[in-house]
């Protein structure tokens, strides 16, 4: 872990990957993003690992830590109050999924479900921070896509102060938040109605890269899955793909302007 630590607050300060098989995935991870991909050998962190570009922290790699659990990409929002944070989730009408523990001596989190039924933890640390880079191959975006997502966007605002704009078109509503001054690091849809019923509400993890069309074509070439092929939108390029485990994570570039 690095010694300097920088506090994210209120906004996306990291993500890791709950995967069936942690070796397979830093394997296929450290072909697409160039990621060095270190696993921390003391027994109470369970086989997590770091993904660094340039020694940079960018990423967490672990094992599932319960058989039930789905192999997924999670957002961690920072805080410096986490109990008060997840009294705030009640009051907001959200559900404390998992309390306020310790991850060793490097901060703690909690796991929240919001109204719409999408899972979201909190980070407060200690000696790590979260993310220490950005830019290619580090995170860039975070979506919503929920089932009634009327009801998460007030849960949003009041839990973490979170500012949403309405960017999208009568035909596709979207709504971008942001905090007060600062840019949009996150969005949140209505789920496609042609997305099967038995699909929750869910985050979405995109990764910045230079190249949309390349890291797609080398995603699909170390056995990931295509869940949409690369296309435009208003800011930029972007596809989805899912992992050879199953997770799901999206690829984007934005426009130069």
């Amino acid at each position: 872990m690095a010694e300097t630590m920088t506090r994210i607050i209120n906004k996306p300060a990291w993500v890791d990957l709950a995967t069936s098989d942690a070796t397979a995935a830093r394997d296929f991870y450290s072909k697409l993003f160039g990621w060095k991909v270190e696993v921390n050998e003391d027994p109470q962190y369970g086989g997590y690992a770091l993904a660094r570009i340039g020694g940079q922290d960018a990423a967490g790699i672990g094992p599932l830590q319960s058989p039930d659990q789905p192999t997924v990409w999670n957002v961690y929002i920072g805080t410096d109050d986490l109990e008060g944070l997840s009294t705030k989730v009640t009051r907001a009408g959200g559900v404390v999924i998992a309390p306020a523990f310790d991850v060793g001596d490097q901060g703690r989190m909690a796991v929240f479900q919001d109204p719409s039924g999408a899972f979201i933890s909190a980070w407060q640390g200690t000696r790590m921070g979260g993310f220490q880079t950005e830019g290619p191959n580090a995170f860039g975006w975070a979506e919503l896509n929920a089932r009634g997502v009327e009801k998460a966007i007030p849960f949003y605002q009041t839990v973490f102060g979170w500012t949403p704009k309405a960017v999208g078109t009568a035909d596709q509503p979207y709504t971008e938040f942001k905090v007060e001054g600062g840019a949009s690091f996150a969005g949140a849809t209505e789920m496609n109605p042609m997305v099967p019923a038995e699909v929750p509400s869910y985050w979405l993890v995109y990764f910045s890269v230079a190249d949309v069309d390349a890291s797609y074509r080398t995603a699909l070439d170390a056995g990931a899955r295509e869940m949409l092929s690369p296309i435009d939108f208003p800011g930029g390029r972007m596809a989805i793909v899912a992992d050879p485990q199953g997770a799901t994570f999206g690829l984007m570039s934005l426009a130069r302007s």
